[in-house]
């Protein structure tokens, strides 16, 4: 059962449900967690339901989170108020900016979007004001401790057996201050790839916050001499004048804002223009309405939208019913290449893939909500708690 306030000790949550709200109410959020995954289900108050997803990663304490901060503020709401009560968590939870609580909020955000199209009977994409069909996608390595040969093998591989024609490997070493996973790596993986893949293959790398703007400018020269296309946080994230510094300097598109949670943040992002690729992730960021507000953003400034999905979670499957339907979509998918002996935690989450690549592109069906159905013999293992409307 859930408290009538929030646990800040903020406004009653009476005060904020809205006389307005219309369509089945919000009846009960539940939670179904690892440490690491955590999906979220929502109840109407006519037993239908819709299941969403915090982010990966510390997932059973963004959960609680999502019970204590998030919950008491959207029960009792009505489906149709989705919108208004994103807005609104931010505010009643004022003294708690950060990303924990827009991690919780993303849970309930697309739970709700999976409900709103299982009762239209219609994708998400499409009551975004998109359509259900194909998106080409990158293979995505997140590997730093493969050789450049080893990693140009394996893109090989896929590239013959799934039809990828973009790749993006890792460059630097993660927040590394110049330093490379060891030396000589990014000297030796940048011209490797290219050799291997040929000078039609979309190729891509990723700095993971890795260098200064001197030696960021460095590695984009050589990414530029050597026909790559992408060049994707090179400096730390947080230093937002580095990055635009980087950008100003280089003619290879350089994309950032993975880690951003801030909606003020990133209209600095865009007014300052500090990379030419917007990148949200769904799950950082709050979910699909703050995510479609961030690329409307870009869109405005004219800047493309690839946002991050570095897992086999829904966390890819919520940003494919995005790019089908903002304005600006980027190039291509984001697509982890990474197995289950890379991310053990990504195995039976799903009774049905919805991640198939074929001539290298992935899919969105038009079947209602999301489209998957998570396992249920993984939801029984979980651990499960339940906030209820009084």
């Amino acid at each position: 059962m859930s408290t009538p306030y929030s646990m800040s000790g903020a406004v009653p949550v009476a005060n904020t449900r809205g006389k307005d709200d219309t369509g089945p109410r919000i009846r009960r959020i539940e939670t179904f967690c690892t440490p690491l995954v955590g999906f979220v289900r929502v109840t109407a108050e006519d037993g239908s339901t819709g299941y969403g997803q915090v982010s990966t990663y510390s997932s059973d304490l963004t959960c609680e989170i999502l019970h204590r901060q998030v919950a008491p503020w959207a029960l009792g709401r009505g489906m149709d108020a989705l919108e208004d009560v994103i807005a609104e968590i931010p505010l009643r939870e004022h003294k708690f900016p950060g990303t924990y609580l827009r991690r919780a909020m993303a849970g309930l955000d697309t739970a709700v979007w999976d409900w709103r199209g299982k009762a239209a009977g219609k994708p998400v994409a499409e009551l975004l004001g998109g359509t259900a069909g194909p998106l080409r996608a990158y293979a995505s390595s997140m590997r730093r401790d493969i050789t450049p040969e080893d990693e140009a093998t394996r893109l090989q591989r896929l590239r013959d057996d799934y039809g990828f024609d973009a790749f993006k490997v890792r460059v630097g070493a993660e927040c590394g201050q110049d330093r490379d996973e060891w030396e000589g790596r990014t000297e030796a993986i940048i011209p490797a790839i290219r050799k291997a893949m040929g000078p039609d293959a979309a190729l891509l790398v990723d700095g993971n916050s890795g260098f200064g703007p001197a030696r960021a400018i460095d590695v984009g020269r050589m990414l530029e001499a050597n026909g790559y296309e992408h060049f994707e946080e090179p400096c730390p994230y947080w230093e937002l004048e580095q990055t635009a510094e980087v950008t100003r300097e280089l003619s290879i598109d350089v994309a950032g804002g993975e880690q951003d949670w801030d909606l003020q943040q990133w209209k600095r992002i865009v007014a300052m223009r500090a990379v030419d690729i917007i990148q949200p992730d769904i799950l950082y960021l709050g979910g699909m309405v703050r995510s479609m507000e961030v690329a409307r953003m870009g869109h405005a400034a004219g800047l493309p939208c690839t946002p991050h999905a570095a897992n086999l979670s829904l966390v890819t499957l919520f940003t494919m019913h995005l790019l089908r339907s903002v304005p600006n979509p980027g190039r291509y998918l984001e697509f982890s290449i990474e197995g289950d002996d890379y991310y053990p935690w990504q195995r039976e989450l799903f009774r049905n893939d919805p991640f198939t690549i074929t001539d290298g592109q992935a899919v969105v069906s038009d079947a209602p909500g999301w489209g998957v159905e998570i396992c249920p013999e993984w939801l029984a293992k979980s651990t499960y708690k339940c906030s209820e409307d009084a």
